[in-house]
């Protein structure tokens, strides 16, 4: 649809959510009334801006004036939930000179922080561009002039979603990867599996990396790898790179601790931590393949060249620029190109590892520690450990009729279960998928 973007641009530069939201992006007025939270003894005035077909957007303002910190924007938004699940939150510094909209990805296991920071000196493209997708016109109702919540989360998640980021860069990297592979010596042309296999191998450990020597974590330097190529044709020699240097990285430096490293080793790769972990041990590949394999140099020019256009994040977080990534790339790639059947490697999405990871853990921790469930006092306080979809009154997006009554008989038997003490151990909270 036809959006005025002068008229976008102009609110946005104004901070104006309100006539941006109603007037250019065509949602409706909010029904609810502004209110007040309290976190960690500070107090928050949450005012509503828009809403449309069960998604809300709102202000939030501390009383002292000062932006929020990540931890405390996910407390508050952690609150606000408890009334609208679907929802957008526009936090504000005190002067208007700062804001960061958020909106919060949910899925099968635990929702994530999708931010874009703006500040008035800024252009605000990048935000938009995604605020533009989010309009609605006449043609999205129905003939009662509502709209599917469904309709409006998928529309705001294609437009907040940082997924976009990740399909440009995956397009990008099959090319990388298959120039990559032009460079590599040591594997027969017969064994172009093999070839592949490998190449998916290199560049993985490389990806991690560029996540890790953003923190600085690699000799304080935030150019590591393209740092230590230069040093190697000039004090190694042409295309020793990969042999005399990152192997050496791989399997002498990361897999190993601290103190097992030579001295040799420890002045060839700096200050770096021991990562405890198999993408680090030699691989299958590597064990058959053995001195055969090489890469030249210039592979490694070409693809930290790529890399270098992007910006790497560790956090969750996407900023305002178009081509920040973060480590959901790494799984975006798994799942697109590895071969499961000829490479026997298989891809588990976050929310399932998540679910894996929270109730093998946890239950693990409380066994070690001999703790129990009794300082919770589950018969008096169940409603707080269910999750708010779980309760949430209204109709979940694309619930059935039966699914909705089926959720609500689940939410009685679970609180009378607690409050007849039926919920006693860390096992019983597990079933029971306590949060």
């Amino acid at each position: 649809m036809s959006v005025n973007t002068a008229s976008l641009r102009r609110h946005l530069r104004a901070f104006e959510w309100k006539p941006m939201f109603i007037e250019v992006l065509r949602w409706s007025n909010p029904t609810e009334r502004a209110y007040a939270l309290d976190r960690d003894g500070e107090r928050f005035s949450i005012t509503p801006v828009a809403q449309i077909g069960g998604m809300h957007v709102y202000t939030c303002v501390a009383a002292s004036g000062e932006m929020p910190d990540s931890v405390a924007r996910k407390a508050i938004e952690n609150q606000v939930k408890e009334r609208q699940y679907e929802h957008i939150i526009i936090f504000e510094d005190g002067v208007r000179q700062q804001a960061i909209f958020q909106w919060m990805k949910r899925g099968q296991g635990a929702a994530r922080s999708r931010e874009f920071p703006y500040t008035r000196d800024q252009s605000g493209d990048q935000l938009l561009q995604r605020l533009n997708g989010i309009a609605f016109d006449f043609a999205d109702l129905d003939e009662e002039g509502k709209i599917d919540i469904a309709k409006v989360v998928e529309r705001v998640a294609r437009s907040l979603d940082v997924e976009t980021v990740t399909k440009k860069f995956y397009d990008e990297f099959t090319r990388q990867r298959d120039t990559f592979q032009q460079f590599m010596l040591g594997i027969p042309a017969t064994a172009d599996d093999d070839a592949r296999w490998y190449v998916s191998v290199m560049l993985n450990r490389l990806m991690f990396i560029y996540f890790v020597q953003t923190k600085g974590f690699l000799a304080g330097d935030r150019d590591y790898l393209r740092t230590r190529l230069e040093s190697s044709k000039a004090h190694l020699g042409e295309n020793r790179y990969f042999r005399d240097f990152l192997q050496v990285l791989f399997f002498e430096g990361f897999a190993k601790e601290e103190g097992e490293r030579t001295p040799a080793v420890q002045q060839l790769l700096g200050a770096i931590p021991y990562l405890n972990g198999g993408l680090f041990i030699k691989h299958p590949l590597e064990e058959r393949y053995g001195d055969a394999l090489d890469i030249a140099d210039e592979a490694f020019e070409k693809l930290f060249t790529f890399f270098g256009k992007w910006r790497w994040h560790l956090s969750e977080r996407p900023g305002d620029h178009q081509n920040e990534i973060d480590p959901d790339v790494l799984g975006y790639i798994f799942e697109k190109y590895i071969n499961q059947k000829q490479m026997g490697a298989y891809y588990t999405k976050g929310d399932i590892t998540g679910y894996i990871c929270r109730n093998t853990i946890i239950p693990r921790l409380f066994d070690k520690a001999d703790l129990s469930l009794a300082a919770l006092k589950l018969p008096q306080t169940i409603r707080a450990y269910l999750y708010p979809a779980v309760t949430q009154r209204d109709h979940l997006p694309t619930e059935t009729a039966r699914e909705y009554q089926a959720r609500q008989e689940r939410v009685t038997r679970l609180i009378t279960e607690a409050e007849n003490d039926k919920i006693a151990t860390i096992n019983d909270a597990i079933t029971a998928n306590l949060n």
